[in-house]
């Protein structure tokens, strides 16, 4: 099977995708499980002094990575709460509902991610009790649903690459 064009590929985001509600939806889903992964990559990496990445520490301090989660959460719920990128004034506009979309599905992915780190109120990561974190990943995964909202989408690219063969 050939690749769908990239024209096609954007006619067909821009059919199945046109309601606002919709895409913020897809986005945040896609956002949320590229950021997981992303997430949990690196913190692999960390773990086996693989590339250039590092714990960050302040005054001798881990951060976990669930505080800038956290902030993502706090600054993107803000900026909804005063219609930035709802698609509801003139001020929001497509970018800005698709960069904040992004940043929800991204912080709640890093947030999710050391939910184990809540529950038990100590760093289990890499214990046992660490698979909290997956399981709430994949509960909350399956609530922004990325197949549910982008279905129709994703129906459609198949076609068409049924047609292009």
């Amino acid at each position: 099977m050939r690749p769908v064009p990239p024209h096609r590929v954007a006619h067909l985001y821009r059919r199945h995708l046109a309601a606002t509600r919709r895409e913020r939806l897809f986005l945040s889903s896609v956002a949320f499980f590229t950021t997981f992964a992303a997430t949990r990559g690196i913190t692999h990496a960390i773990r086996a002094r693989v590339g250039p990445f590092r714990n960050v520490s302040v005054g001798g301090h881990h951060v976990h990575h669930l505080v800038f989660g956290i902030a993502g959460l706090l600054g993107g719920g803000y900026l909804w709460l005063i219609q930035v990128g709802t698609g509801e004034d003139s001020r929001g506009g497509a970018a800005l509902s698709r960069v904040t979309s992004w940043t929800y599905g991204s912080a709640a992915a890093i947030t999710l991610d050391e939910f184990a780190l809540w529950l038990n109120l100590e760093d289990v990561y890499w214990a046992r009790q660490g698979r909290e974190s997956v399981d709430a990943v994949v509960l909350f995964g399956a609530a922004l649903s990325m197949g549910a909202w982008g279905g129709p989408f994703f129906r459609a690219l198949y076609r068409e690459a049924r047609r292009i063969a």
